[in-house]
């Protein structure tokens, strides 16, 4: 069953952003994942949200995402993006056929 990471980001430093980006989609791939929203127009139709970035990332698995997020692949990517945003993620099971 696919999962889903779904991150808000909001960035203190757009350039090195730009710099995390690169890093960060070369570990999403390898650890077989894809970008299915990566910023983007959005409203908010219901509720106080304020989101800033909606980042969406699908994964094979729950399991396999959570790998993406603890390796030591993605670990200086994610360094980064904690240096320079402030982030909040969530990693969440699809549905089952």
């Amino acid at each position: 069953m696919s999962a889903y990471v779904i991150v808000n980001v909001n960035t203190r430093d757009p350039e090195r952003y730009e710099v995390y980006k690169k890093l960060a989609q070369e570990t999403v791939a390898s650890f077989g994942g894809r970008y299915l929203v990566r910023g983007g127009e959005m409203a908010v139709v219901e509720g106080s949200w304020k989101p800033t970035r909606i980042v969406v990332l699908e994964f094979a698995s729950f399991e396999r995402a959570q790998e993406w997020w603890r390796s030591p692949h993605y670990a200086p990517a994610k360094q980064l993006r904690q240096s320079i945003s402030e982030s909040d993620l969530i990693i969440v099971d699809g549905l089952s056929s």
